[in-house]
């Protein structure tokens, strides 16, 4: 289903470039050569994706400043360098308190037991995507690269996804 996200980033540069009806889009994909429970599986996701309203307001300074404390359901789902990220983009300004929490929510709505930081990259992206968030060149290239495990050392390599 990740590989759906990512394909709908790169080929629909803006997310109202994309079909906006399930079905249309369901073709598209199945013609791209997507499997049907992958297909059904995104388009669910992006259901999810879509009924996340943002805060009407501009967030207040002091939210910035805020500690996210994560539950323990969170905590057990989310790896430590998916919630670290997390916080860098918080503190970072990239993120608002509103988009960390429906990236949050939209982690949580991924089947994996537990979610690695290259899906948690695309759960980023798509938030982003979906807001029509402008994003620096440095952070979209740190988000559309994929971490890779190599024998289990604690380090990886950043190859593009794209």
């Amino acid at each position: 289903m990740i590989d759906i996200l990512v394909y709908l980033f790169e080929t629909y540069g803006y997310a109202d470039a994309c079909p906006s009806e399930p079905d249309q889009l369901a073709h598209k994909l199945s013609a791209a050569g997507f499997e049907e429970a992958d297909i059904t599986e995104a388009l669910e996701w992006l259901s999810g994706l879509h009924g996340t309203v943002q805060n009407a307001g501009v967030p207040e300074e002091s939210e910035h400043r805020a500690i996210r404390v994560f539950s323990d359901h969170e905590a057990a789902r989310l790896d430590l360098a998916s919630r670290s990220f997390l916080m860098y983009l918080c503190n970072t300004r990239v993120i608002t308190p509103d988009q960390r929490e429906r990236i949050i929510d939209r982690a949580l709505a991924l089947a994996a037991p537990e979610v690695s930081i290259s899906e948690f990259k695309v759960v980023v992206l798509m938030v982003l995507w979906q807001d029509k968030t402008p994003v620096d060149k440095l952070i979209l290239d740190e988000l559309m690269t994929e971490e890779v495990e190599s024998d289990g050392e604690d380090w990886g390599e950043a190859i593009a996804i794209h």
